[in-house]
């Protein structure tokens, strides 16, 4: 690997200039410019700053990897598609990290931002707060900017020495400029002569494929752009992936590019990476990624060839999910992997397509439970095995085939009321619940949004006596309370706003409703309820409320504790519940019904050579027990501190851990819970410290003893993130 520096003026230069090397330009894999126009002047303020700047990643090859212009007059709905370049087999220097830098920089210094110029005010920089912006820049039209507003590309592309563009400038001033400015002028334009055209300021870290073609192959180039953008927007796989696709597609991006639009128009958020997935599922190749599926030609060709049905299959059942569906939006869909099973059979039998019975059962319970959550890949692989076994949508033998992959399907009453403000899970209920809403309104501004009946700011005012202090200064209502589903209902945005209920009060919102809209929206009907001192009855009578209107939803019929005696829990602390499991969200990710002991040899024949005990008996192997395990958590901890705990119910390995850097990890979270989402009770200050309410958690699922002991040996190594609260 080589580092090189350059100049801000000469790199720009090189962007799209075939005369440097082959020039800089964007592989497909890199997603669209995001920057807004403060973003970009906030960039050329750090520059004169002289703060630093990361350095750049750039791949010097000569592979046909369809490539695109940086683009220089920028505006909101542009297509990417108008900057494509034919691919070559000529050396190219692709920029695989630094794209929205060097962008920002080409269209501040070369172009446009939606047709207007970058200005400086020569006559800041000042001292200031760190935070603000010391040098002034801003995006202008020609006609609305004087002096001390300059076109910054004529100070940087400026051959005339600084003192002497100065008087030049002066000249443009509406009155004569005091001396003190005429020093402060001179002054910046010998900064912007230093970083942007004397220094080396760009650095960048070229990987060469061209001098040294077996020191970085195509997938090598593939994990080191993925590992560079992991602190970024997340990106997969399919991006390179698809511009190795388009080598032999001179039609794809703008194909993919309508499809996408099309099937996003009315609120969902379909990706590129979803729709290249599919595409491997539909031609059976399986769901995971690698490149050599895109490199093999016969695929690439199916593709190409089989496009116009492949692209029709996933609009059909866009269509079926908007217009026949309580799924209306982006918001009520938790994982779009549901859907792909459901596509290939839309495929493969178009026939019976109409005549499918059963769809809206398997969409509700795969998305309630998050089925498809964690790693999807071998699941969507034994679904479409089993629909080509059966040649029909078999809703009965697909749960058979999720439940044997360990993955949950019950929805029990907690389940329900855990879902929380902010969840997708509480949208998909209202969803189902608010089914007369129009989630289409004549203007976009009014969809239809989630509000706090009880007022945050309500709750969060009110204190209890901290014993140690004597002062009234702990929060009584945690935001785990407050954010409940039982605490929320689903308003239009003008009846949310701000001549709307806004922080209004339940006595005072619901004191002129009618009975019909108490109704609509599930609200116990005793106004005394409506009172904040009443805070706690009123979210047990609504969750009664709740619960039977949708109990059709309700599988899972085992009675707890948390159901038939909430006030008992309600007043005992975290470290005395032992036995209570209250439910790991929609995303459930425990069976709640088989313990592990009477798992039996089911159990031990799929770990692999663990005792009969089990994943918790090879844990205590290696690491060491915090504390008697509960009916329901086992507690461990690592030799470093980090704690993890296990799940002892349910067929599948379910873990908790606290939060690790994931750098060069093999495994993947089945779901990150922020520190205020509710989380099973047993992970308390006994148990696991570490991993209660209050902190942040990961939750993993694993499919055997191999995979186990490999992730208790990553884990131990692993560097956590969040530093802890266990006081």
């Amino acid at each position: 690997m080589k580092n090189k520096n350059v100049a801000i003026r000469k790199v720009v230069k090189y962007l799209n200039n075939p005369e440097y090397d082959g020039g800089f330009w964007l592989p497909n894999i890199q997603r669209p410019f995001v920057w807004s126009p403060e973003q970009i002047e906030k960039l050329f303020d750090s520059i004169m700053r002289e703060y630093p700047i990361s350095t750049m990643l750039v791949w010097r090859t000569h592979s046909l990897i369809k490539r695109r212009k940086f683009i220089d007059n920028y505006h909101d709905g542009i297509k990417l598609s108008q900057f494509q370049v034919p691919e070559d087999s000529r050396t190219k220097l692709l920029v695989l990290d630094g794209q929205q830098r060097l962008q920002s920089l080409f269209i501040g210094l070369c172009g446009s931002h939606s047709k207007q110029e970058l200005y400086f005010n020569v006559l800041s920089g000042a001292p200031t707060h760190t935070e603000e912006m010391r040098y002034q820049y801003r995006f202008l039209d020609a006609n609305r900017a004087s002096f001390p507003w300059v076109k910054f590309k004529d100070i940087v592309f400026s051959n005339e020495m600084p003192n002497d563009l100065a008087k030049q400038l002066e000249t443009k001033a509406a009155s004569p400029i005091t001396d003190e400015q005429e020093r402060r002028l001179i002054r910046n334009l010998w900064q912007a002569q230093k970083v942007f055209v004397s220094e080396e300021y760009v650095g960048y870290q070229e990987l060469d494929s061209v001098d040294n073609p077996d020191a970085y192959t195509e997938n090598d180039v593939v994990e080191i752009f993925i590992r560079a953008n992991s602190g970024g927007t997340k990106l997969g796989k399919s991006d390179l992936l698809f511009s190795l696709l388009t080598a032999s597609w001179q039609d794809a991006d703008e194909a993919m590019e309508e499809l996408i639009s099309e099937l996003n128009v009315s609120g969902y958020e379909f990706t590129r990476d979803f729709v290249m997935k599919t595409c491997l599922v539909l031609l059976g190749k399986g769901a995971a990624y690698d490149v050599k599926k895109f490199r093999d030609e016969q695929t690439k060709q199916s593709m190409i060839d089989k496009w116009p049905q492949i692209s029709a299959a996933i609009r059909d059942v866009r269509d079926y999910l908007f217009s026949k569906t309580y799924i209306r939006s982006d918001k009520a869909l938790p994982s779009y992997l549901t859907l792909i099973p459901v596509i290939y059979y839309r495929y493969h039998y178009p026939e019976n397509w109409q005549s499918l019975a059963g769809l809206d059962t398997y969409l509700l319970r795969t998305l309630l439970c998050g089925a498809f959550n964690g790693r999807p890949d071998g699941l969507i692989d034994k679904c479409i095995r089993r629909i080509n076994q059966d040649k029909t949508f078999s809703v009965a033998n697909l749960f058979e085939v999720i439940r044997s992959d360990g993955r949950n399907l019950d929805v029990s009453e907690e389940s329900l009321l855990q879902a929380s403000y902010g969840s997708r899970a509480i949208h998909l209920i209202f969803n189902l619940w608010y089914r007369q809403f129009d989630y289409q309104p004549a203007y976009a501004g009014n969809l239809p949004q989630v509000d706090h009946i009880f007022p945050q700011s309500l709750l969060k005012s009110i204190k209890d006596e901290n014993p140690e202090t004597g002062r009234q200064s702990l929060m009584r209502y945690p935001a785990a309370t407050r954010d409940q589903l039982a605490n929320c209902m689903l308003l239009p945005a003008d009846e949310n706003g701000f001549q709307g209920k806004n922080d209004a009060l339940p006595r005072d919102w619901f004191a002129d409703k009618s009975d019909a809209y108490l109704d609509m929206h599930l609200i116990p009907k005793r106004p005394s309820l409506w009172e904040v001192e009443r805070f706690e009855d009123f979210l047990e009578a609504r969750r009664a409320l709740i619960v039977e209107k949708l109990k059709h939803l309700i599988t899972d019929t085992e009675t707890d504790r948390f159901s038939s005696t909430p006030d008992a829990i309600d007043n005992v602390e975290p470290d005395e519940v032992e036995d209570v499991v209250v439910s790991s969200d929609n995303d459930d990710l425990t069976d709640g019904v088989n313990s592990l002991e009477a798992e039996g040899e089911e159990r031990e024949s799929s770990l692999d050579g663990v005792d009969a005990k089990g994943p918790e008996a090879t844990l205590a192997k290696f690491l060491e027990r915090i504390a008697e395990p509960t009916k329901y958590i086992a507690g461990f901890r690592t030799k470093d501190g980090k704690e993890l705990a296990l799940e002892r119910k349910g067929r599948d390995i379910t873990l908790w851990t606290q939060t690790v850097s994931l750098s060069g990890a093999e495994f993947e979270p089945a779901r990150e819970y922020s520190d205020t989402d509710p989380r099973n009770s047993n992970l308390n200050r006994k148990n696991c410290p570490a991993l209660r309410l209050g902190n942040p958690a990961y939750v993993w699922k694993l499919e055997g003893a191999d995979d186990l002991l490999d992730f208790v040996n990553w884990y131990s190594a692993a560097s956590v993130l969040t530093p802890i609260e266990t006081g």
